[in-house]
């Protein structure tokens, strides 16, 4: 196509080409592994044996999950600060309180109180009151 100066529209037009097919077809390249003739090993009878046992789903035990260990340091006449719940669990200060307030007060419905002694908040589970 010619440029024309004249019209400077026409001149940043490009066309697209296209390129001439070959009547040849395109070999396609396969990959390496199905081409190559090695054969492929075989797991040994005794690692089949040990993969064929069927494998015993293990339930955690209750007594030591983090829950059951901070409802174990809340219980405590001394109770607990959120720096020895944090250290205790790994978890953040938000994450504690989320916990205390989530799952220890209102789905098991514990009385966990959070009182000030000496400038730090300790946190312990009250024994509920007779009305």
């Amino acid at each position: 196509m010619k440029r024309s100066s004249s019209n400077p529209v026409k001149s940043k037009l490009v066309l697209a080409t296209r390129r001439p097919t070959s009547s040849k077809p395109v070999a396609r390249k396969t990959s390496q592994r199905s081409s190559s003739k090695v054969p492929v090993k075989t797991a040994s009878p005794s690692l089949r044996k040990r993969a064929a046992a069927p494998v015993k789903p293990t339930a955690p035990d209750p007594s030591r999950s983090k829950q059951s260990q901070l409802i174990s340091l809340l219980g405590a006449a001394s109770g607990a600060s959120m720096a020895q719940l944090t250290s205790l669990t790994g978890w953040q200060p938000h994450t504690v309180r989320g916990t205390i307030s989530g799952s220890l007060r209102k789905r098991l419905g514990l009385n966990v109180q959070c009182l000030v002694e000496e400038g730090v908040r300790v946190y312990r589970i009250m024994e509920a009151s007779a009305p």
